[in-house]
């Protein structure tokens, strides 16, 4: 199952009534983003960890 960064929202067309859910997947953030919000101090110690394991899943950030 893919990691989400935030919670999943539903969303309401006003024209049509129909409502989506919009999902916010870690994968698809970029890498810049990613890192800017690693090191934001307002980030809860879980997502930062979510945080951290993507930026090392995509081997572009050695932690130590």
């Amino acid at each position: 199952m893919a990691v989400k960064l935030t919670k999943s929202q539903a969303v309401r067309d006003r024209q049509t009534g129909k409502v989506t859910i919009q999902h916010d997947y870690i994968k698809s953030h970029s890498t810049p983003d990613l890192i800017e919000r690693y090191n934001s101090s307002n980030l809860k110690p879980k997502v930062k960890q979510k945080v951290k394991n993507e930026l090392v899943r995509r081997g572009g950030v050695v932690f130590k």
